[in-house]
């Protein structure tokens, strides 16, 4: 009898202690995991750190030699000319006009998708259609700024004529702009309309409203906060875009709101300094980086102005 007692003890001894040992190394493992999470979220914030002070280290220098309102009020920019002018108004211009078409474009054909894909499309032809239109995001910019150039433009030439519209203009590249982040508007605000409970659609129905009614009255609504999310998204990814603006767009400053003539964005002018024929340390050097710098401050704007949409219009369902 005391053997067995023995024996049953020292097993109950060894099952604590290998708990015990398994506990310690649960523990171990979640503490590796939240350092390593930690330090994930740690380097995120270091770079975006020391990108602004980069950007402001070196945009210090070109303010030091010209006024901040000359750059933010002037309406001529040639900073690579004698005179020098260094008014960015027709760079802001030119970027806003082309992201301005890409936001249209973008929004109306990814909004029209999202809501086929979302309330009109059986599940197995969603399931095949969604990922073709997902293909359309991973195309190299690039070879959007080539067919924008190539294919594009000839057909707006033939509409409006060829002494309207020139080779380089801000229309064909905001159309295909928008194609291009269409995908990102359409995926992220079918997402937010499927998350729509399916008891308001039924209500809706119950009420005699149709497909249409349903989709406009009441699912849209209902998504608007991830919808606004998504194309704020895809137009601050437009304003950000380089190769599209660049080959499509021109490189003449212009401030114009007539999308047919050519204009010059924030991006493609940074390519444009930064192809290594401007002398470093230069105020034309200098230049791009205070170009960047306001690009970074339209961004972080349009994205507070999103966040605080979202936290405005956002509804959440049990």
């Amino acid at each position: 009898m005391a053997t067995n007692i023995e024996i049953e003890s020292g097993h109950a001894i060894e099952l604590q202690e290998r708990m015990a040992r398994r506990r310690r190394r649960q523990h171990i493992e979640q503490a590796a995991v939240t350092w390593i999470l930690r330090a994930a979220a740690l380097i995120s914030i270091l770079t975006t750190v020391g990108i602004v002070i980069i950007l402001v280290a070196q945009s210090s220098g070109f303010f030091a030699e010209v006024s901040i309102w000359e750059f933010l009020l002037g309406t001529e920019w040639a900073p690579l000319f004698s005179p020098q002018k260094f008014g960015v108004l027709s760079l802001v211009s030119g970027t806003l006009l082309v992201a301005l078409i890409a936001g249209i474009v973008s929004l109306t054909l990814g909004l029209g998708a999202a809501i086929f894909l979302s309330e009109y499309a059986p599940e197995k032809l969603r399931r095949v259609l969604k990922p073709i239109l997902e293909v359309l995001a991973g195309i190299p910019t690039v070879v959007y700024g080539y067919f924008a150039l190539t294919f594009v433009t000839p057909i707006l030439q033939n509409i409006f004529g060829h002494d309207q519209v020139i080779v380089f203009n801000a229309l064909s590249a905001g159309l295909v702009m928008g194609l291009m982040i269409m995908p990102m508007v359409s995926t992220l605000s079918e997402d937010a309309m499927v998350a729509v409970p399916r008891s308001l659609r039924d209500a809706a129905y119950a009420l005699g409203a149709t497909r249409f009614e349903v989709s406009t009255k009441v699912v849209i609504p209902a998504a608007l906060s991830g919808i606004v999310a998504s194309f704020i998204l895809g137009v601050s990814r437009a304003i950000g875009e380089t190769m599209i603006v660049k080959i499509a767009a021109g490189a003449t400053p212009n401030l114009t709101l007539n999308p047919l003539e050519s204009v010059q964005a924030m991006t493609a002018y940074i390519v444009q300094v930064s192809l290594g024929e401007t002398p470093q340390g230069s105020l034309e050097y200098k230049t791009i980086f205070a170009v960047g710098l306001l690009l970074f401050v339209m961004t972080l704007g349009m994205n507070i102005v999103g966040r605080w949409v979202i936290s405005r219009f956002r509804q959440q369902y049990e």
